[in-house]
């Protein structure tokens, strides 16, 4: 396997295809709208195609402001046996779905046989250059893990005022806009330009909050969907957070495995999980002074160091295990260098109103203290060593808009059965979802990674290739391998 750099009603759908395609081409499938040309670049170099379609900025007013969305495709190399197209749900949010598909073009030629591959670059995309500045400063210095209820408080307070001064501030109309709701109608939006009656569909990781409201919103317009890596939002964030943090256990005891017939493994000897909940527990107390090249002098939190420190993935060689062992030995004797950059790299992006706004109308956030405690205690029983506050909740606890895209039940009995895929460390997350429409299998993948079909695991493509050409799923229980 190769590795790769790492949220109304259907009415209101209907209405705001007006001027984009008419009523007639989007009841009977004519051919599509679009009009396609050669792309620029170095999507031109791999033979796609580019467009762009303009989508209503709020979908409560169909025919009010208008936002354009850039398309790519790789057409059908077999055009007499085209079945249709197959749309690519990115995930981030905020990834560039067009970026996904030329990067992957190589090892989706089979599946391009018989569909138009199309790509898009979701309305959350490019956010610094369509929000105003105010939505990128922190609201707070770095994100921490509340101890109680006035921090809790406090610190929801003031992402609650720098959210609503970028949503005043943001002339474009797009803050507030960004869930995966509206992202979904978006989706709709293409596929009624395309021309297609039905749809099929692969996503991946975040992805799969847009594609399970699409689910929701517009079932019959379905024909298959392949999920990769996806959370299953329709369950709950709590319950998603729970999933992740005994992933996360499961892999923190390999490496404690690891590390106990190792000599090189800086804990070598010493019960690795004592000395890494120990850590956390006194920087929790009083937080170590580091020094970062990035982000000058700065305390460093037992939370941070949780909820950014460990990596699942030991690397080639088990490189970053090793690395991961030496900055627990060195941050417990004070130096919090090996843990500095990362922790409060993104300890200081999910302070962002920007970053925020792309999924806390999706109900992300706490309700309040009393949820955020619970859940709190919840973690702390299922993982003793990464269990409590979820920091991507913790922002979203001051979201002062409408959740437009909460979790939400899906018409199981309306929708073709799914396949899904997921590797150690999110199979649990797309199985808990894909399992809850009848006939739908999951491909267990033997191995770290995330988004198999991003990748080049031919194993996963190729399942998905039959499946999405002629709607066979592979058997109960097939598990693809890391390939040498």
């Amino acid at each position: 396997m190769r590795g790769r750099r790492g949220s109304l009603a259907v009415g209101l759908a209907a209405a705001g295809m007006v001027g984009l395609l008419p009523p007639a081409a989007a009841a009977s499938g004519d051919a599509s709208r679009i009009e396609w040309k050669a792309c620029a670049g170095e999507e031109a170099k791999a033979g796609m195609q580019c467009a762009a379609i303009k989508v209503p900025l709020d979908w409560a007013d169909p025919g009010g402001r208008k936002i354009t969305l850039d398309l790519a495709r790789l057409p059908a190399t077999a055009r007499a046996h085209r079945i249709g197209s197959v749309l690519h749900v990115p995930g981030g949010p905020g990834a560039k779905g067009i970026d996904d598909l030329r990067h992957a073009a190589g090892d989706l030629t089979g599946l391009r046989r018989r569909f138009d591959l199309v790509a898009y670059n979701p309305r959350n995309t490019d956010l610094m250059a369509k929000l105003p500045p105010t939505c990128a400063r922190l609201a707070v210095p770095f994100l921490v893990e509340p101890r109680d209820r006035a921090e809790y408080e406090a610190q929801a307070a003031a992402f609650a005022k720098a959210m609503r001064t970028c949503h005043t501030e943001d002339r474009s109309g797009l803050y507030g806009r960004l869930d995966s709701l509206a992202v979904a109608h978006d989706m709709e939006a293409i596929r009624a330009a395309l021309g297609e009656r039905r749809l099929s569909f692969m996503a991946n990781s975040y992805g799969g909050v847009p594609a399970a409201a699409y689910l929701r919103l517009f079932p019959q317009r379905v024909r298959a969907m392949y999920l990769d890596g996806v959370i299953n939002q329709p369950a709950g964030w709590e319950s998603q957070h729970l999933v992740a943090m005994r992933g996360m256990e499961r892999m923190f005891s390999r490496f404690s495995t690891w590390c106990a017939a190792t000599e090189s493994c800086a804990l070598h000897g010493e019960d690795a999980g004592k000395v890494w909940r120990r850590l956390i527990a006194r920087a929790d107390r009083t937080p170590i002074p580091v020094s970062s090249a990035e982000f000058g002098k700065a305390r460093l939190t037992g939370s941070q160091i949780r909820w950014f420190g460990f990596m699942p993935d030991p690397g080639p060689g088990n490189a970053r295990w090793q690395a991961f062992a030496e900055a627990v030995d060195r941050a417990r004797h004070g130096d919090g260098s090996g843990f500095a950059e990362v922790a409060l790299g993104n300890a200081r992006v999910w302070a962002m109103p920007l970053v925020l706004g792309m999924s806390c109308g999706d109900g992300r956030g706490y309700t309040g203290y009393a949820q955020y405690e619970r859940f709190r205690r919840q973690a702390r029983a299922v993982s003793p060593n990464f269990g409590g506050a979820a920091f991507d909740s913790v922002g979203c606890s001051g979201w002062p808009l409408p959740v437009a895209n909460p979790p939400r039940p899906l018409p199981t009995e309306e929708l073709p059965p799914l396949l899904g895929a997921g590797t150690w460390v999110d199979y649990a997350w797309t199985e808990s979802l894909v399992r809850r429409v009848p006939g739908s299998a999951t491909i267990r993948y033997g191995g770290l990674g995330h988004v198999l079909y991003l990748s080049g695991n031919r194993c996963a493509i190729g399942h998905a290739t039959r499946y999405l050409t002629d709607l066979t799923l592979p058997p109960g229980g097939t598990v693809c391998l890391p390939e040498e």
